[in-house]
């Protein structure tokens, strides 16, 4: 059984590395990734305390709010610059980079 999920579909644009290591995939977050996860992560802070019906609850759930948006921001970011890396997404820039 095959289980590689690279093998399912072809990169359309320029495959900078086939498969990524942790390290070389959260290098190249850009300004986008970053505003995405900070995005992600406000968004969910606010709906965690608005969510807190009571006062005593408010706090608790603000902080469960923005660590569940962290996570999903974080999560988000990543899959677009391994997409990147991949080919699976449009990568101009880093094409220029990784080209030197």
């Amino acid at each position: 059984m095959n289980t590689d999920i690279t093998a399912s579909a072809k990169p359309e644009y320029p495959v900078i590395d086939r498969n990524p290591p942790f390290t070389k995939t959260v290098a190249n977050f850009n300004t986008l990734d970053y505003l995405r996860l900070t995005t992600i992560t406000g968004i969910s802070v606010t709906v965690g305390y608005l969510s807190g019906i009571k006062p005593g609850i408010r706090g608790p759930s603000m902080v469960t709010g923005g660590l569940i948006g962290v996570m999903g921001g974080f999560m988000y970011a990543y899959q677009n610059s391994a997409g990147r890396l991949m080919g699976f997404f449009p990568n101009e820039g880093e094409v220029a980079k990784y080209k030197k």
